[in-house]
């Protein structure tokens, strides 16, 4: 039931009592009688403080005001020198005040406590005059931030630097260097708008956001580079799968974010990197195709890979953020032996080239013939190191040997000089 049907309700019975004496006291004869005058004035007496009771509910306005500061409440129809008496929710008990001459009442430094439905009376108790006070703060500068999913969708979020503790609207939105302003569709229950098409050719943008409450209103303005924002989502549907018979391989494949268009004209590059767990060191590997094939894992090690996009054409876009992380093991040969009634005799002698393995692809290398290429390798280079040493060691004796074959004929002609007669 409405508030004021209530009070309707409510005074119907001495309303029909007062209507009832009345059409009695008009009767002829009984108008001047005292007995009707004086039920007449008891019911009136009765019905007087019942009104003021009920009428103390219904608040006539609304008032705001500032926190922490002095607010004013006027006592609607009051005149002057007129004693009021104020009550806040029915109770006289009042949050520190004074009442002026005019039964003004004045608030001294308010704070939420003092917030609630004021009524005042006059001596007589009748009620004068009610109002809803709230306070709060004005606005204050907001703090945006925006994201840029893609080239045709640009949202902005914002956070209140001052609360306000009052209900309040927005209104925001968005133009390019040279054009006009476009509305950004609000979401304020999220405290976010966005904007559909903007003009991403325009280099500089500045979103406008006013905030307005019952007590002011405060605009905030930001520029953008919306080729500067752009941060695509994450890549989805991330998958690595193991391939058999390739110990060192790995299959990643991924899906275009679903708010990227997937047309030629805006092309992703996926940055993929992976390590054997628990090592601190990524490799890395970049590709604009899905799948890439990973020719390096470490063989019989668990792995972790991410993926992350960006736009391929906009170097000065951002990467988006990596997909969540997985965990995969490449592929493992695990023979399997016959039973051991079955075993051939000769099993445990040594055979460089056993009947029985596990069946590979034929484009793969056997780790063993590998590191068997690597011994030879080796050998050869020790050969050949040797071989050059030996030379030089070789040249260098000859080369000796000479000198001292010359020197040794130089004394042999000096001693026959000497002996020669002179």
């Amino acid at each position: 039931m409405p508030q004021g049907s209530f009070s309707q309700f409510l005074l119907k019975p001495y309303r029909r009592g007062v209507d009832s004496t009345l059409g009695i006291c008009k009767m002829p004869g009984l108008l001047s009688s005292p007995v009707c005058l004086t039920v007449v004035w008891f019911l009136s007496w009765l019905l007087r403080p019942s009104c003021a009771q009920i009428w103390t509910d219904e608040v006539s306005d609304v008032q705001f005001g500032r926190l922490d500061s002095n607010v004013t409440l006027a006592c609607g129809n009051s005149k002057t020198r007129t004693p009021v008496v104020w009550h806040l929710n029915h109770s006289s008990a009042l949050p520190w005040h004074k009442v002026t001459s005019n039964g003004t009442l004045i608030l001294l430094h308010t704070n939420l406590s003092a917030q609630g439905n004021y009524s005042c009376y006059d001596n007589q108790g009748n009620l004068l005059h009610s109002v809803k006070l709230r306070l709060g703060h004005p606005p204050g500068k907001l703090t945006v931030s925006c994201q840029v999913p893609n080239h045709t969708h640009v949202r902005c979020s914002w956070v209140e630097s001052v609360k306000t503790f009052l209900p309040a609207t927005y209104n925001a939105s968005l133009r390019g260097k040279t054009q006009d302003w476009r509305p950004c569709v609000l979401d304020v229950a999220r405290k976010h708008c966005d904007v559909d098409h903007p003009a991403f050719w325009q280099t500089t943008h500045v979103l406008r956001i006013t905030e307005t409450n019952a007590l002011d209103s405060k605009t905030t303005e930001i520029r953008l580079k919306l080729h500067v924002l752009l941060k695509p989502d994450p890549p989805e549907s991330v998958s690595v799968e193991k391939i058999e018979g390739y110990p060192k391989r790995l299959n990643v494949s991924w899906n275009f974010p679903s708010s990227w268009p997937t047309h030629n004209a805006f092309p992703l590059v996926f940055h993929i990197r992976y390590r054997p767990q628990g090592s601190v060191y990524w490799s890395e590997v970049y590709s604009e195709i899905s799948p890439v094939v990973i020719f390096d894992a470490l063989a019989g090690h668990l792995h972790q890979l991410q993926v992350r996009a960006r736009d391929e054409v906009n170097t000065e876009s951002q990467w988006s953020e990596w997909s969540p992380l997985l965990v995969v093991q490449p592929w493992q040969a695990y023979p399997t032996p016959d039973p051991a009634e079955d075993l051939p005799e000769d099993f445990f002698s040594f055979s460089p080239k056993p009947e029985t393995t596990t069946a590979r692809s034929p484009n793969v290398v056997p780790e063993d013939e590998a590191n068997l290429g690597l011994v030879i390798l080796l050998v050869l280079f020790s050969v050949v190191m040797l071989t050059t040493i030996l030379a030089l060691i070789f040249v260098v004796w000859v080369k000796q040997k000479r000198r001292d074959h010359v020197t040794k004929q130089e004394l042999t002609s000096m001693v026959k000089m000497k002996s020669m007669p002179i």
